[in-house]
């Protein structure tokens, strides 16, 4: 059984059915029927007025993003274990042409306003210091918490205050607001955020993202973004097959409904490991204590998932499990106490 990561996991029926449905001919790169309805959808999903791009993968959608809010002399402020600072292999620095991630301290991978705050105050207005021009957050975070839209809303009010843009790395966006129980709209654009990466692929996609646009900034944005993603090579002949992915996620909440699955799954593994949860279980991502000795009987019935350092492991359930095929996990786990 596999817990490695979302990313592994098979694609949905649906969207399998949706990519079938686009195999004709249309025209290409976006100019096809289904690339021509995003904006729409998105817009119908988030409440307002939305421009949406769909693009290759998140480390180009995170990236991309970032070089709409900040020029290469300007510095986003971020959690420092978050993807963009671990994981891209500098792609964000590549992608902005230089621009700085200025990594901050929080509990659970959360931006603190104070922290973000004090970093603020702590730049002096003059050009020998990287002015901040962002901020990044990660919904849910590398740690599986989800920030409530009254979390997003201080730390939208800051970035408006301080003229700086606001992005959101949506990986699990739909595993937080599943979580939430809330409208996609009251933590993004409803508190601020104008540009949020929508992940797919970790949902039951096959391959694409998309981005999202808020505000009265969104259609210049969208129309860098779109220049960006053909410069950098991203700009994909047949977009049908792309658009077609987030269209069944989006109009008929496939998206939620994936997302509750797998959010499930975790819960129940969550009740299987008590005493052994590092952070709480919000999303579709468990960090448990486990020693090596453990990690190791585990492995030999046949359960695969990532170290967390050396006496953690990172669990993540998906779309296809629910709390049943979970279970045996969720039973070795428990007999690891005697």
């Amino acid at each position: 059984m596999h817990f490695f990561s979302d990313n592994a996991t098979p694609v949905c029926p649906e969207v399998m059915a949706a990519i079938m449905a686009a195999d004709r001919a249309d025209h290409g790169y976006d100019g096809d029927a289904w690339s021509g309805r995003l904006n729409g959808a998105f817009s119908e999903l988030f409440g307002t007025k939305a421009v949406a791009l769909w693009i290759a993968t998140g480390t180009a959608a995170n990236s991309i993003a970032l070089a709409c809010l900040s020029p290469p002399y300007g510095g986003v402020l971020c959690h420092e274990e978050a993807h963009i600072v671990v994981d891209e292999c500098g792609a964000p620095g590549f992608y902005t042409h230089g621009a700085s991630l200025m990594a901050l301290p929080g509990e659970g991978a959360k931006l603190s306003p104070d922290i973000v705050t004090e970093r603020l105050k702590a730049i002096r207005p003059d050009v020998h210091q990287v002015p901040a021009r962002a901020i990044s957050i990660t919904q849910a975070t590398e740690y599986g918490l989800a920030y409530t839209p009254d979390e997003v809303a201080v730390l939208g009010d800051l970035a408006r205050d301080h003229g700086l843009g606001f992005h959101m790395d949506g990986a699990r966006f739909a595993n937080a607001v599943a979580h939430l129980g809330c409208h996609p709209g009251d933590v993004t654009w409803r508190a601020g955020v104008d540009i949020l990466s929508f992940g797919c692929v970790k949902n039951g996609g096959m391959i694409g993202e998309a981005l999202v646009f808020f505000g009265e900034r969104a259609e210049a944005r969208a129309a860098e973004a779109a220049r960006r993603r053909k410069r950098a090579g991203h700009l994909f002949s047949k977009g049908r097959y792309l658009a077609a992915q987030l269209l069944a996620m989006v109009e008929d909440d496939l998206w939620l409904r994936n997302a509750r699955a797998a959010n499930a799954a975790a819960q129940a593994l969550a009740e299987g490991a008590p005493g052994r949860l590092m952070h709480p279980v919000e999303a579709n991502e468990l960090f448990v204590r486990l020693s090596p000795a453990e990690k190791a009987r585990l492995r030999a019935q046949g359960f695969d998932f990532y170290d967390w350092g050396e006496d953690a492991a990172r669990l993540v359930t998906n779309w296809s499990q629910d709390a049943g095929n979970v279970k045996p996990l969720a039973d070795a786990i428990g007999a690891l106490q005697g």
